[in-house]
C-alpha cells in the first residue's frame, strides 16, 4: 500500500510573513481591547457606576460597534475583563511593594495592609475591585470570580508558605490561609463594622494586620 503524500514544507520566508503578520494582528487586538477597558473605566469614574451603555464606550474609545463585538460578548463581559484586569493590576502592585520587605511576615503584613487600602471604597470614584457588578458577579458567576482573584491568591499563598518556611507562622494548608486572610483584609475595607449613626471607630487596618497575624502565627 504506497503511503499518503506528505504536504510540502513552507518555504522559511513564507512562515516568517506569517509570524509577522499574526504578531502585528495579536498586537492590534491587544491595543483595541485596552482602549476599551480604558473607555469603561473613565465612565465608571465619571458616574460613580457601572450604569453605562456599549455604545457610550464605543464612542470614547472611538472605535466601532463591530470591533467591540469582536472582542467582547456584551457589557458583562467587558465588566468581568475589568474586574479581572484590576485584580491582576493588583496583585503586580503587591508583589513590587512586597519585595523591598526582608522578612517574610513583614512581607505578608505589607500585603495585606496594601490590599486593604487597595479595596476601601473611594469619594467620587468607582473601584473596580468592588463594583454592584463585582458582588452580583459573585452570587451568578463563582467560577469566573475565582478564577479572577487567581493572581492575588497565588501572591498571598506565596507570601504565607515563605512565613511558614520561616518559621514565623503556621499553617497546615497555607493557600487556604492565604484565601482567609485576603478575604478578611478585602471584605472588612469595604463593610468596617460601624452601624450608621454610631459613635464606634472603623476598623484599622492595624487592627486587620493583627487579626490576620494572630491566626497563622497561633498570637505569638
Amino acid at each position: 500500500m504506497d503511503a499518503a503524500p506528505t504536504e510540502p514544507a513552507q518555504p522559511v520566508w513564507r512562515q516568517r510573513a506569517v509570524e509577522r503578520s499574526t504578531r502585528a494582528a495579536k498586537l492590534r487586538a491587544e491595543q483595541r481591547i485596552e482602549r476599551f477597558l480604558n473607555a469603561a473605566q473613565e465612565l465608571m469614574t465619571e458616574k460613580g457606576t457601572t450604569d453605562f451603555t456599549v455604545q457610550e464606550v464605543v464612542e470614547r474609545s472611538k472605535q466601532s460597534l463591530r470591533s467591540f463585538y469582536q472582542h467582547f460578548d456584551g457589557k458583562q463581559e467587558l465588566l468581568l475583563a475589568l474586574f479581572e484586569d484590576a485584580l491582576s493590576r493588583s496583585a503586580a502592585e503587591i508583589r513590587k511593594v512586597t519585595a523591598a520587605e526582608k522578612k517574610p511576615l513583614e512581607r505578608l503584613r505589607s500585603a495585606v495592609e496594601l490590599l486593604y487600602k487597595q479595596s476601601q471604597p473611594r469619594p467620587n470614584q468607582q473601584s473596580p475591585l468592588f463594583t454592584d457588578f463585582a458582588r452580583q458577579l459573585l452570587a451568578t458567576h463563582p467560577d469566573q470570580v475565582a478564577d479572577a482573584h487567581v493572581p492575588l491568591l497565588d501572591l498571598f499563598t506565596e507570601l504565607v508558605e515563605q512565613a511558614v518556611e520561616s518559621g514565623d507562622a503556621h499553617a497546615a494548608k497555607p493557600r487556604r490561609a492565604a484565601s482567609l486572610v485576603m478575604q478578611t483584609a478585602m471584605l472588612t475595607a469595604q463593610t468596617p463594622g460601624v452601624p450608621t449613626g454610631s459613635h464606634a471607630t472603623p476598623v484599622t487596618v492595624d487592627e486587620v494586620w493583627e487579626f490576620c497575624r494572630g491566626g497563622i502565627t497561633g498570637g505569638s
